[in-house]
């Protein structure tokens, strides 16, 4: 006949049954986040390759690692198609993005993330060229990006409208467009602030090749772009990004691209 169990061992058990349960509840309770990735380096790069890098990913990482109410997860897009994937719900936030930027007819609620990029025009250096190469594009040959809004053509994206009105080469590698700049296949090409200095501390040659202008095509003041059934309220993810500009977080991700850490506009 088996011994019945100690009044002791019970409550050790209901005390095991107990934890078990509260972390199963905890597990529970982990809301996901899905964060539209589109290819926009240094931001994101690649993400349809399965890996996680660039700066949204290490933002990711760090929102994951502030607390334990919400997990954060990277679902690969692109550009064109994360209109879609948001408003079909495969995404509920899109991060590094500006109103401007196709979004207008899109339902959405805005957090201003305290960030700024620009995008400038890199030519080649040579000669007496300077500053003023930069004032007129008339006649000169861009290079751009397949899908980008351009502040100078009034954020219209369409390529037969950038090929018929600026004579622009459009790719999908700010890489090529540097490149094509260095071999004189291009003129101009445009490339946000960020991107410009990831690609000269990975190409040093390069610095003696290459001009960037003082005049900026504009202003990137980022936004995070949450559904209105997002699982996180505008709010929330307004206090957590407050939380890692104030431990510092922010700055250690984004200063070494150029990219400003700043208080968000009231």
């Amino acid at each position: 006949m088996t011994p019945a169990p100690s009044l002791k061992a019970v409550s050790c058990l209901l005390s095991l049954a107990a934890l078990c349960l509260g972390a199963a509840g905890q597990a529970a309770a982990v809301v996901e986040v899905r964060i539209g990735a589109a290819h926009f380096p240094p931001y994101t790069v690649r993400p349809e390759q399965g890996g996680e890098s660039g700066l949204l990913a290490q933002l990711a990482e760090a929102l994951n690692a502030l607390q334990d109410d919400y997990r954060f997860v990277l679902v690969p897009t692109s550009i064109q198609r994360r209109f879609g994937d948001f408003q079909q719900g495969r995404t509920d936030m899109a991060i590094f993005e500006n109103p401007k930027w196709g979004w207008q007819q899109i339902a959405y609620q805005a957090v201003d993330m305290g960030l700024e990029d620009a995008e400038i025009f890199v030519a080649h250096q040579q000669g007496s060229r300077d500053q003023q190469y930069f004032q007129d594009l008339r006649g000169k040959r861009l290079a751009l990006y397949n899908g980008y809004h351009y502040a100078f053509a009034e954020f219209n994206s369409d390529p037969h409208y950038l090929r018929q009105t600026y004579g622009a080469t459009l790719t999908y590698s700010h890489d090529s467009n540097l490149s094509m700049v260095q071999r004189g296949r291009a003129d101009i090409a445009l490339v946000t602030r960020s991107f410009f200095s990831d690609f000269l501390a990975r190409n040093p040659d390069s610095r003696s090749q290459l001009m960037a202008s003082e005049r900026v095509d504009q202003v990137y003041h980022h936004y995070a772009l949450l559904r209105p059934q997002a699982p996180i309220s505008p709010q929330a993810f307004a206090q957590l990004m407050r939380r890692l500009r104030e431990n510092g977080e922010l700055l250690r991700i984004f200063k070494p691209y150029r990219i400003t850490v700043a208080a968000p506009v009231d």
